[in-house]
């Protein structure tokens, strides 16, 4: 007897897909495993999945120091990622460096496969890789979401160029979303402004200077 052969179609879509993880996770948890998942729920609670919400995003899964996002629009998911980051960095503020939850997010666009509610494909390995090479609080994403997200979007980018993503096989242009160029004070550049140039308190009166040639022309001593 032959073995059946199934005639079930996968069910595939273009989606864009938001990877996101905590940077230091295992260090944290390290220090303090309570505290760093009562503050981690908090944020969650309070910031990440309301930012997501509000973007019309589907949280597909969670791990414990990460999640894997859906959305039907790549400009979706990247508000939702700035919002995220850029609330992330203003709570951060107040809090040491060592003791600070941060994120790591990369976008990408791409063709998945939805099995039983989770999707999988390389629209979900290249945003993942792209997480995986984002800074902490920092945001990358591919070309292929640079470019239905450039201008649409409040922010700027960096190009990286093309990046080698493990277990992707052709390198991938990848884009930095630079978080600074927001209104969010909490994430713009902390180089020190240039200081405007100090005034005397007594009137002045400026004296213009005279080159050795001049002054001796006008002495009479070249004729």
């Amino acid at each position: 007897m032959g073995c059946c052969v199934t005639d079930e179609r996968v069910e595939r879509r273009l989606a864009a897909v938001l990877a996101a993880d905590v940077a230091g996770y295992s260090r944290l948890m390290g220090a303090d495993e309570e505290d760093t998942l009562a503050r981690l729920k908090a944020l969650r609670r309070s910031l990440v999945d309301p930012a997501i919400a509000a973007h019309r995003g589907r949280i597909v899964k969670t791990t414990g120091d990460g999640m894997l996002v859906e959305f039907a629009s790549a400009v979706d998911a990247a508000r939702a990622a700035v919002e995220v980051q850029r609330s992330m960095a203003g709570q951060n503020a107040a809090v040491p460096p060592d003791n600070r939850i941060e994120f790591r997010i990369g976008i990408h666009v791409g063709d998945i496969i939805i099995d039983d509610n989770d999707i999988f494909g390389d629209g979900v390995n290249i945003a993942a890789r792209l997480e995986g090479i984002a800074e902490p609080g920092g945001i990358c994403i591919s070309d292929d979401a640079h470019r239905q997200i450039s201008g649409k979007v409040d922010t700027a980018f960096d190009d990286m160029g093309p990046q080698t993503l493990k277990n992707i096989a052709e390198p991938t242009r990848v884009w930095r979303v630079r978080l600074g160029d927001g209104a969010n004070p909490a994430v713009e550049s902390t180089l020190p402004l240039k200081q405007p140039l100090a005034l005397p308190d007594e009137p002045s009166i400026a004296v213009p200077t005279v080159s050795e040639h001049e002054r001796r022309s006008r002495a009479g001593l070249f004729r």
